[in-house]
């Protein structure tokens, strides 16, 4: 299978705005792959060629078809790529976890194994830097799972189930555990592991190699209500940035791990409105590649916040990324720190918004359909 490398044509937003982020004079083709919702519209995992320096997006292939492949989460050789499949799967107490090889010449996903989440609505799934251990969010089991990966990026055996248990106080939302996400730190001797229904962030000890991770992790308390949603960390693990998805807000937490003691020091507003609006909620956070700018978006009022990271790591709130958004879930950044691919997944579409020097983004003319997409992460074209 060769993907098809059309493109279309960018704005002259997007020409203005490309001299911002300038990337390596070598960079070259990207794939751009897209999680998706299954149904009508979708049939699996998707990929499209993506040009760091114009910033166009070829016309989007099935790369795998898969049941609902709502995460991905690609290994650090680029070789391999890890979704979950939300949807459950017969014989499975859970839903899928599934492994593919990369062809990085034509974007092709080849199955290589699979297994059980374990734990109901696993939602999204992330690898550590060695590529030794995966992590699995279950949110309708209100767990974590986590495997062995093998050398040959095949799914190892399981090395952990954890079970969670308790409320908070939000009664619709929050009457039991509901886990989210799960992060790596840049030196893989952590997993944050996000937890909407506790209003709890889980920080567990791990040993890739020996495949082993702590019994009992540190706790990072959140405000009552948040419904801490993802997560992002800046790269000398002191401070990370949190999302509540209830009461729409990006929080700031400083981070103490070897003494365990974790400080909640700022809630924003990511909305225009400053307060929760009804069928408002948060759906992703990302840091920028030059750790100067967060970004969250917001479903129902259909944006992306824009935050600046000020000297001790606070946020400072400098606008709204919009346009034609709808629904939008995931996000992410290029390497070059130039674009920022917006996941529409009520829009069925993906779209390139082009990033300035102040944070803020605009919109270019390179948009693809994708139906009900709520993922994206970048593999380098071989």
């Amino acid at each position: 299978m060769t993907i098809d490398r059309r493109v279309f044509l960018l704005g002259t937003t997007a020409l203005a705005a490309s001299t911002a982020f300038a990337p390596a004079a070598d960079a070259g083709p990207i794939w751009a792959f897209f999680g998706t919702y299954t149904g009508k519209e979708s049939k699996g995992i998707y990929a499209s060629t993506f040009d760091p320096k114009t910033g166009t997006l070829g016309e989007p292939v099935l790369a795998a078809e898969v049941g609902s492949p709502s995460f991905l989460a690609v290994h650090p050789t680029n070789k391999y790529l890890y979704a979950v499949g939300e949807g459950a799967v017969k014989g499975n107490k859970g839903g899928g976890v599934y492994a593919f090889a990369i062809d990085a010449a034509t974007g092709k996903l080849t199955k290589l194994n699979e297994g059980d989440s374990v734990g109901a609505g696993p939602c999204q799934v992330s690898i550590d830097p060695s590529g030794k251990m995966l992590f699995i969010a279950n949110y309708g089991g209100g767990s974590s799972t986590v495997f062995a990966v093998n050398a040959d990026g095949k799914l190892g055996k399981q090395l952990a189930f954890n079970q969670y248990a308790g409320t908070s106080v939000d009664k619709g939302r929050q009457e039991a555990p509901h886990t989210h996400c799960t992060v790596f730190d840049k030196a893989g001797q952590h997993c944050f592991v996000v937890d909407l229904g506790l209003d709890t962030v889980m920080v567990y000890a791990v040993d890739p190699t020996a495949g082993t991770l702590s019994d009992k992790p540190q706790l990072i308390t959140m405000p009552k209500g948040t419904g801490p949603r993802h997560i992002a960390l800046n790269k000398d693990n002191t401070i990370a940035y949190v999302n509540g998805e209830l009461n729409m807000t990006a929080n700031v937490v400083k981070l103490d791990i070897a003494a365990g003691k974790f400080e909640v020091v700022q809630s924003l507003s990511t909305v225009p409105e400053g307060k929760p609006m009804k069928g408002y909620s948060t759906a992703e956070t990302k840091l920028h590649p030059n750790g100067k700018f967060v970004y969250v978006s917001n479903r129902g009022q259909n944006s992306v916040a824009a935050f600046a990271v000020e000297a001790d790591g606070k946020l400072k709130a400098i606008g709204h990324i919009t346009g034609d958004i709808k629904t939008p879930r995931n996000f992410n950044i290029d390497p070059s720190g130039k674009w920022m691919l917006i996941a529409n997944q009520d829009g069925n579409s993906v779209q390139v918004y082009a990033l300035d020097e102040s944070g803020l983004a605009k919109p270019t003319a390179s948009k693809v359909k994708v139906g009900s997409p709520v993922c994206v992460k970048f593999v380098p074209a071989g």
